[in-house]
């Protein structure tokens, strides 16, 4: 069993930063104040968590495509035609208020870990695809908890 190379590792939960941010300043009142002067509104509660959310989800999309692209034939066909659905998720769902779209986002990284599955059990993602993506989706689906439950 591989382990998860350390590059990913770091990147991986460096990515997760901003979704952390949004939780914190949504549960500390100081904290989302002070984020609003420093960096603004858009940067601070579930706003920075919905926006930056929206983006990472589409780039899986493509994540998957270059998955998709290492196969072949119909497999290939329905390798490409599942890696844009997390960007069309994004894209009809995400309006209507940060509830709902983080609701839909929720949704989203849930089905793209479903995804992440099936191309790794096609032998597309590396063997330790899924070992990180089960750690960053569910650090990401508790961050964006946060702001439903608070």
């Amino acid at each position: 069993m591989q382990t998860i190379p350390r590059a990913a590792l770091v990147l991986g939960l460096a990515g997760v930063l901003p979704f952390l941010w949004g939780a914190l300043t949504v549960i500390s009142d100081p904290l989302a104040m002070w984020s609003q002067g420093a960096f603004g509104a858009r940067f601070t509660g579930p706003y920075v968590q919905l926006f930056y959310g929206a983006v990472i989800l589409s780039f899986m999309s493509g994540v998957l495509w270059g998955f998709a692209a290492r196969a072949t034939g119909s497999r290939a066909a329905v390798g490409y035609a599942l890696s844009v659905l997390p960007a069309l998720w994004v894209f009809f769902t995400t309006g209507g208020g940060a509830e709902a779209a983080g609701t839909a986002l929720i949704a989203g990284y849930i089905g793209l870990l479903v995804l992440d599955w099936q191309f790794w059990r096609w032998s597309l993602a590396p063997e330790w695809w899924m070992r990180l993506r089960v750690l960053l989706t569910a650090l990401v689906v508790i961050c964006l908890s946060v702001h439903l439950i608070v």
